[in-house]
């Protein structure tokens, strides 16, 4: 008996010696691979790109994971208690490793002959995520455990759990318990209920198996599971254990939905974060902080919208996008299901016809009424100049079945609509420093990415003039200068080509101010300075603005806007008038934060000086300087002069007048005095242009279709372009002081007569109050030549005979 008691000791010591010595040879072999755990103070979670307004407001989110890291002292302790009974309820007393439940595991696998379960304490997962595969094989379980052993050695369990509710996967592309209750329950941890946690606290065993919006029941056995856990582990009271068995499951999916609509701002900052960063710039947590105040681009997205939606009207309707008669209710809300809303226009399909109006299904499920009234506008439309007869009724509009497009108005209601074929662009700057305030590259995003706003190049038309006027002024010209408007032809002998251009009407005023020749946008005028001045010196007079020389026409059709140009690279020209004369760079991006909060870029554009500075020239993109930090330490980099400062005051006066009585006079209605602007129509109505400023906001629109076609024979810029700068520019400027240009020295106000553009005498009839740089006065009219026609003009009378246009 007592050989057998000795030998069956003399066993246990050698089985015990025999795991000792596997487990230390494991341990030599496999330590020398295992990677340093010191690397997991330093870890670096994968966070998505984050494109924030200028006053704090998300915009949008880029990445495939998401994931908004938590401190561990900002874990509730219901929280913490429903993970441990879930995951480890011995956390707190193991050391990375707990026997129980690797013995457990262990007789699993002898019983089942497979892998059930892995026996993993909340730090081996740890060990698991951050440094392994989800291989299941003894190997990958030793090195866990190991990892664990060494984890536990070098972090605190606040740091381990700190670690692991930030990494684990929770479904629905949430990482990490804030992400997750943020999808699916739209607020913070810290603002859930005891049994929200509990659902949240199940996911991490199986996320797909216990969703809540996949598998409501299962995830209710196991979050009630858990609930039970936590009241037999004393970490609950019963009566708060049963209210929370009690409460329903009403997770539902939540995406991180914009506080802006600011989409084309977003996928241009994307761009650029991805041209600077690469890959990283998906996942290394950088929020972004744009230039773009969230009240300005809501007030650009209504104008653009309205205007394109008050054109469309305008030109009757095309029918419904489809006919689906005969169906069911199930089959048109499955229908309805596969339409996405296009720039707040619903889809609905229509269910019933009445004297009144329609009823409508929406997506929601629900029918709702849209009155006659707002259907009275749906003439048929035959084609872009002519419309059918005015509709009687609402059948003469709609039928059961038809696929509609609804507007929802601030009372709930509905209004008849449809989706707009044209498109428009908005771009307004801050002309001291180029910042971009508010932008929209289309009607809808959605419908299409294409941003019209920085990349449809586009004939501006006569919004461009004011450019060639800029240059006749810096080259002699005044403002009061007479230019003839009368006919003019351009042959090319050798083409045997014929140029014969023309003005909007097919008019001709004769002798003409420079100052009237703007307002009344008459070409011919436009012509003829660009060729007294000079092809080569009007390209790099222009070209000062930002344009590219090379890619602007060499002909005289310049003066007609023929060049092709961006709604950006026009707003950009136009803030030189604006901000006394200075070139600026458009810029997006104000700042870059990393993951911590620190700045790692804040931008420092060239700004219009105000203490005299000498200029810097400075490279830009959409961001401001981007490569000078240097630059920003020793301050503020001054903009470039481009133009004579009182050119750029004569400028704004005369394309005020241009709003006063011009082209631009529906912006009266505004009831503003500091306002300049200037209409482009090009021909055949295709491209519908208004480029205006005050000195806080340069504001560039355009409209048409992508595909160029008329955008009607009675539209031009004042029409369409104009209705939609308006209403941005009254809530943009809505509560703002008048805020026209300073006058800067050296000008002269002088008394002129009106048909010789000369200084007036006394009693001059019709006499006119011009401004003059000091150097360029005209003549009195005791020095008139009366040999000259056209005293004041630089010009002949008599320029109808043909010329050369090469």
């Amino acid at each position: 008996m007592m050989r057998l008691l000795k030998f069956f000791c003399w066993s246990c010591v050698a089985v015990f010696c025999g795991l000792l010595l596997s487990f230390s040879g494991a341990f030599l072999y496999l330590s020398p691979s295992l990677p340093s755990v010191e690397s997991l103070r330093s870890i670096q979670l994968q966070i998505p790109l984050r494109v924030y307004s200028n006053d704090a407001k998300l915009i949008a989110e880029f990445g495939e994971m998401r994931r908004s890291p938590i401190a561990f002292s900002d874990i509730p302790d219901d929280f913490i208690n429903a993970l441990l009974a879930a995951e480890d309820d011995n956390f707190a007393h193991h050391y990375g490793v707990d026997l129980s439940s690797l013995m457990r595991a262990a007789t699993q696998i002898l019983k089942s002959g497979q892998i059930q379960s892995g026996g993993s304490t909340i730090t081996m997962q740890v060990a698991k995520n951050f440094f392994l595969s989800n291989e299941r094989s003894f190997s990958r379980k030793i090195n866990e455990i190991l990892l664990a052993l060494q984890i536990e050695r070098e972090l605190s369990k606040n740091e381990i759990l700190e670690l692991y509710v930030n990494k684990i996967y929770l479904g629905n592309r949430a990482y990490g318990i804030e992400a997750a209750s943020q999808v699916y329950y739209g607020k913070p941890i810290a603002e859930l209920s005891l049994a929200q946690m509990a659902m949240i606290a199940g996911l991490p065993k199986a996320p797909s198996r216990f969703n809540p919006l996949i598998n409501p029941t299962r995830a209710k056995e196991r979050r009630d599971w858990i609930l039970g856990r936590m009241h037999l582990l004393g970490r609950i009271d019963r009566q708060r254990y049963e209210t929370a068995l009690a409460e329903p499951v009403d997770a539902s999916y939540h995406v991180p939905s914009p506080e802006v609509v600011a989409p084309y701002v977003a996928e241009m900052v994307r761009a650029e974060m991805v041209g600077r960063y690469g890959s990283d710039a998906y996942t290394e947590g950088f929020n972004v902080t744009t230039t773009v105040p969230s009240d300005l681009q809501d007030a650009a997205n209504n104008a653009v919208r309205e205007g394109l939606i008050a054109y469309d009207q305008r030109h009757g309707y095309r029918g419904p996008e489809s006919r689906l008669p005969g169906l069911n209710r199930e089959a048109w809300l499955s229908e309805l299901s596969k339409r996405q809303s296009l720039g707040g226009l619903e889809p609905a399909i229509v269910t019933q016809v009445e004297k009144s109006g329609i009823l409508a299904l929406t997506r929601n499920g629900e029918e709702q009424a849209i009155a006659w009234d707002s259907m009275k506008w749906a003439r048929p439309f035959l084609n872009t100049n002519s419309l059918g007869p005015r509709p009687q009724k609402p059948a003469d509009v709609a039928q059961v079945g038809d696929l509609i497009r609804v507007q929802r108005q601030d009372d709930g209601s509905l209004h008849f609509s449809q989706r707009p074929m044209a498109q428009s662009a908005l771009i307004s700057l801050d002309p001291q420093n180029g910042a971009i305030r508010a932008l929209v590259g289309g009607f809808s995003f959605e419908q299409s990415n294409y941003n019209r706003a920085a990349q449809a190049k586009r004939q501006p038309g006569s919004s461009f003039k004011p450019f060639i006027y800029s240059a006749a002024l810096d080259s002699g010209y005044t403002a009061a200068t007479l230019v003839n408007d009368a006919p003019i032809v351009f042959v090319d002998d050798y083409l045997d080509q014929v140029w014969r251009p023309k003005n909007d009407n097919n008019t001709f005023l004769g002798p003409i101010r420079l100052r009237e020749a703007l307002y009344k946008s008459r070409n011919l005028v436009s012509i003829r300075l660009l060729q007294a001045i000079g092809i080569e010196y009007a390209l790099d007079y222009v070209s000062r603005f930002g344009f590219d020389k090379q890619e602007l026409p060499r002909n005289l059709s310049l003066a007609l806007g023929t060049a092709n140009l961006t709604p950006l690279e026009v707003a950009t020209g136009w803030t030189a008038f604006a901000n006394g004369g200075y070139k600026t760079q458009p810029y997006l991006i104000e700042r870059i934060d990393s993951r911590h909060g620190e700045p790692l870029y804040v931008a420092n554009p060239p700004t219009v000086p105000t203490d005299g500075a000498s200029p810097v020239s400075a490279n830009g993109s959409l961001l401001a300087s981007s490569e000078q930090a240097g630059a920003q330490a020793a301050g503020p980099i001054a903009a470039e002069r481009i133009i004579d400062e009182r050119t750029a005051y004569i400028m704004t006066s005369m394309l005020q007048d241009v709003i006063k009585r011009g082209t631009g006079r529906r912006a009266l209605a505004l009831g503003r005095d500091d306002l300049a602007g200037k209409t482009g129509t090009t021909n055949d109505s295709k491209d519908s242009w208004f480029s205006g400023y005050n000195a806080d906001y340069v504001t560039t629109v355009w409209a048409g279709f992508d595909q160029p076609e008329s955008l009607g024979r009675h539209e031009y810029g004042g029409t369409v372009a104009l209705p939609i700068w308006m209403k941005f520019m009254a809530s943009a400027l809505n509560g703002k002081a008048s805020h026209p240009p300073s006058e800067p020295p050296g000008l002269l106000t002088l008394r002129i007569d009106p048909y010789s553009g000369r200084i007036a005498t006394p009693g001059t009839a019709d006499a006119y109050f011009e401004l003059f740089k000091s150097e360029d006065s005209p003549p009195p009219m005791s020095e008139l030549d009366p040999s000259l026609a056209i005293p004041g003009s630089p010009l002949p009378v008599d320029e109808a005979a043909p010329i050369d246009l090469f």
